[in-house]
């Protein structure tokens, strides 16, 4: 490229970056804010959450710290699986969970239960120079059932909780999803697509 052309070169989409250190989460906002003309940085500056049984509430003050490191249009997304039979457990504390026990503790706790209903919530929070005292959220859900036993599609290790989740009106689990598959259920899918419709028509 010219010296002149290169002088010229500018990105005629938007630009947002993404507060995370999980590279699976990533990938699948990338794959869907691409599509929109949105390119997406990733910043690991999501930093300690506070305590709390709202996604919305530990989204907005993560995105605010966020902000205030990098002064930088940037989002957050939080996330909470929701199980029928344990009443709501473990809810927004489920990345602490999954650490704790993995997988095979929620099976336990789940097991000779016949009631196997659960859904996974999703809050993506917006920060920056315009929003910094009142971040904008946006929220995705999907409903299905947790299974017996981890399945992951071959060559695959599972994220999260998705190798025991099957959203409603599917046979495979999350981890059994292509990324492509997996967007057109996810409830973080769902936040994402509510946020760039947003963020592309946004001044």
């Amino acid at each position: 490229m010219s010296k002149n052309a290169d002088s010229n070169f500018e990105f005629r989409g938007k630009v947002v970056f993404f507060a995370t250190g999980n590279i699976h989460k990533f990938q699948e906002v990338c794959s869907i804010l691409n599509g929109y003309g949105i390119a997406v940085g990733m910043l690991k500056l999501k930093g300690d959450e506070i305590q709390s049984d709202s996604l919305k509430e530990i989204a907005q003050k993560s995105v605010q710290n966020a902000y205030s490191r990098c002064r930088l249009p940037i989002f957050v997304e939080d996330a909470g699986l929701f199980i029928d039979a344990l009443s709501g457990f473990p809810g927004p504390y489920a990345a602490y969970v999954y650490k704790t026990i993995h997988n095979s503790g929620i099976l336990k706790l789940m097991e000779n239960t016949a009631d196997r209903h659960a859904k996974f919530q999703s809050v993506i929070a917006y920060c920056s120079q315009e929003t910094p005292c009142e971040p904008i959220c946006f929220d995705g859900e999907v409903k299905g059932e947790l299974t017996a036993a981890e399945r992951k599609a071959q060559g695959k290790s599972g994220f999260g909780f998705d190798p025991i989740f099957q959203p409603s009106g599917s046979a495979k689990t999350f981890a059994e999803m292509t990324l492509q598959e997996k967007n057109g259920y996810s409830h973080r899918a769902m936040a994402i697509h509510k946020f760039a419709e947003w963020y592309k028509n946004k001044p």
